[in-house]
Order: C-alpha cells, then structure tokens, then sequence
C-alpha cells in the first residue's frame, strides 16, 4: 500500500512537499506513510487518491489494501514470509539517494554475496523455504547499487565483521573478494573502522542513514527481533554526528582495501 502511494504522487508529478502542503498534511507524517513506517486512516487514503484523481481500478485497489493493513490474516497471508519491516527498508532503498551504512558485526545486506547472507539467515531461521525467500528479497535489494542512476552508498565497516569467520571454507573470502570489486565502483565507498581504536558509540549497534532528493532523512535501526526507523531532526542530527565520528575513526578508502586484501589471504 505505502509503495503504491508514492507510485500514484510520483506518475501524477507530485512532489511530496507539495501534495503534504495541498492536503495541509505534515510532509515527514506523508513521507512515514509512503515508506510503510506509519499507517494512514483509509479515509486520508482515500483522500489523497481524490487529489491526485487517481482511476477507479487502481483506487478501489489501494483502499482495499489500506483496509486490511493491519488484519493480521492479511499480513500472515504474505507467501514470501517476510519481515513487515522490510517494506520500508526497501522503499527507503529505491528511494535514496544516498544510503550510509554503519556495520559493526556483519557486512551490510546491500554488500553480501549469496553465500554469506545465506549463513546468516539460515543461523536465525530452520525453515528453508523461508530462507530462500528472503536470500531472494536481499540479493533484489541489491540491484540499486547498480545500472542507470545507482545509489551512492557509504560502507563503514567494522574490522570484526571482516575478521569474524562466516560458513564453510570460503565464504568468507569470497565476500571479501566482492567488497574489493564493489568498493571500486564510483557509487560505492567501503571504509574500515579498525578493531583497535576503542570503545566509540557506534559499537552500540547497526543503523543505516538514508537521504533523499527532497524527502525528510530517516533511520533504520535493525535487531535480532526488532527493528525501528528514526525520522525525528534531533536523532537523525544525532546520527550524522555519529557517523563523522565513524568516519574520522575509518580508514581511508585505500588502506581499507589494503586491510581487506590481507584478511582475505
């Protein structure tokens, strides 16, 4: 449903700012709507379908997806068995211009070859059909990073997630290999925050930072069994000083393939 909204404001040539100021809607509470992080009343649903004088077919559509968003059987009825969460990350994803990615334990989603995001899954999760569904969703995901107008993606990258050995024999150079031929590329920057420099905030936990075109920034703060996204200015400020600090801890870009090149011996 959040996907389809911006789908429909993007096609009539909206700007969110602008439908936010038609409506007389707070332009960060539309933006949670679209990225599935809060969900509207089906009469404002209906309301904003109104404004952009969507057809009867596509709206009689997302009404009836807004009216079951929160049944339960719905939501259990999704066959890929995904994280509800999920749906926001990859709005988020599609939507960004630029993604900064602080990782601390594991290589980050966007950066995982299949063999390596398979061991992580299966370690969470014995139902093979659900870790293949979302191996799936994660290597899809990964498709922004490339052709016409790819994303920019910043990588910091704790020195333990290199080092931490994951699967069979390997694996984990292969991963490191694919870190070396993505960090060439001109969207993509992988730096490493070495395993020495003490304790900093950022040992707290992973979060992802995204920035749009013209939407408000917002954060993604993942768990084992829980996960939050952050859109307030004082906390997403709060994140942007975190990942200065990360970055004046960071490697540069060279010597962090020159670490990553002697991991993978």
């Amino acid at each position: 449903m959040s996907a389809s909204l911006r789908e429909v404001r993007e096609a009539r040539k909206f700007g969110l700012r602008e439908l936010a100021r038609a409506l007389e809607v707070d332009p960060r509470l539309l933006s949670q709507w679209e990225l599935g992080i809060r969900v509207p009343p089906v009469e404002e649903v209906a309301r904003i379908l109104g404004y952009l004088r969507v057809d009867r077919a596509v709206t009689n559509r997302i009404l009836a997806l807004a009216q079951h968003v929160k049944d339960p059987n719905w939501l259990d009825s999704n066959p890929s068995d995904l994280p509800a969460a999920l749906t926001g990350v990859m709005q988020c994803e599609r939507s960004a211009s630029l993604i900064t990615n602080w990782s601390p334990q594991i290589i980050p989603g966007l950066l995982q070859t299949p063999d390596y995001a398979r061991t992580l899954l299966s370690a969470s999760e014995t139902k093979a059909e659900v870790v293949d569904a979302r191996l799936v969703a994660r290597l899809k995901r990964q498709r922004i990073l490339s052709g016409y107008e790819p994303v920019r993606l910043k990588a910091i990258i704790s020195e333990l997630a290199i080092r931490e050995v994951v699967g069979e024999a390997g694996t984990m150079s292969d991963q490191i290999d694919h870190l070396l031929a993505l960090g060439v590329t001109s969207n993509i920057s992988v730096r490493i925050v070495p395993a020495d420099v003490g304790y900093h905030p950022g040992k707290i936990g992973m979060f992802a930072l995204y920035d749009f075109p013209s939407d408000p920034s917002i954060v993604f703060l993942e768990h084992h069994h829980a996960s939050a996204f952050v859109n307030e200015l004082e906390a997403i400020a709060s994140y942007r000083k975190l990942v200065k600090v990360l970055l004046d801890k960071a490697l540069s870009e060279d010597v962090s393939r020159e670490l990553l090149r002697e991991a993978a011996r």
